[in-house]
């Protein structure tokens, strides 16, 4: 069955922060942004220019102030946290800038974690990570635990993870931060290709500049607005 088509729609996304001495952080500000179905776009700009909450609204892990988050025509700022928990569950696929992997536990077991979350029995889980722990380069490493594996291997396996499912949704925040310079390009590689293999559109926040190699479009966030595209002047630019 194929992957039915949906679009991420940002519409006039306003997220605020107080911050110390009474001011406000504007972390997003009056953000619109659609990343269409095989869509894969990036999101540069400095740290703090609020990227990583534009990510986390598109999560639905936190709420606008005003505006509209939606994901296949629903708006995900609206949802319960129960339903937001499946939500993130079924349809996103979320590369952290922190792995968040269990400790003492394997690279497969850590890649399985959504899949048994959805009631899957381990030894079907652990079939379908496999692969995806594969086509990563960790294949004769999936037994190996966080603590034997290096932090890029370590990336590499909260990578699969988020892919594992199968995601509806591609989030990625600094994915290739702690990589070196050829895995970087792998997985950037590997990224946009899920997005256009499956149809899905894919938000990349990054501060890599060889990202904008792989992507569709990119953009610049500053003081949280889009300030334009990484190279030009113009809202939106294709990277060829």
């Amino acid at each position: 069955m194929s992957t039915p088509r949906a679009a991420l729609e940002l519409r006039g996304v306003v997220k605020h922060y107080p911050s110390g001495g009474g001011e406000i952080v504007r972390a997003v500000d009056g953000v619109s942004l659609t990343v269409s179905p095989g869509e894969f776009v990036a999101m540069y700009g400095p740290s703090g220019s609020g990227k990583t909450t534009l990510l986390l609204l598109a999560t639905a892990l936190i709420a606008p102030e005003s505006g509209s988050v939606l994901f296949d025509g629903r708006n995900v700022g609206d949802l319960s946290e129960r339903e937001g928990a499946r939500y993130r569950l079924r349809d996103v696929g979320f590369v952290f800038q922190s792995f968040h992997l269990m400790p003492n536990t394997s690279a497969l077991d850590n890649a399985t974690i959504k899949l048994t979350a959805e009631g899957l029995k381990l030894s079907e889980a652990r079939r379908r990570a496999r692969p995806w722990l594969e086509r990563l380069g960790l294949g004769r490493r999936s037994e190996h635990t966080p603590e034997r594996l290096s932090m890029g291997e370590r990336q590499r396996v909260a990578i699969a993870r988020a892919l594992v499912n199968e995601p509806r949704l591609l989030l990625a925040d600094e994915p290739t931060g702690n990589l070196d310079s050829r895995r970087s390009r792998e997985t950037l590689q590997l990224l946009r290709d899920i997005c256009h293999e499956r149809d899905i559109p894919g938000l990349l926040v990054t501060h890599d500049a060889d990202a904008r190699e792989f992507v569709d479009h990119a953009y610049t966030l500053r003081d949280g607005q889009l300030a334009g595209s990484a190279d030009t002047t113009e809202p939106a630019a294709v990277v060829s």
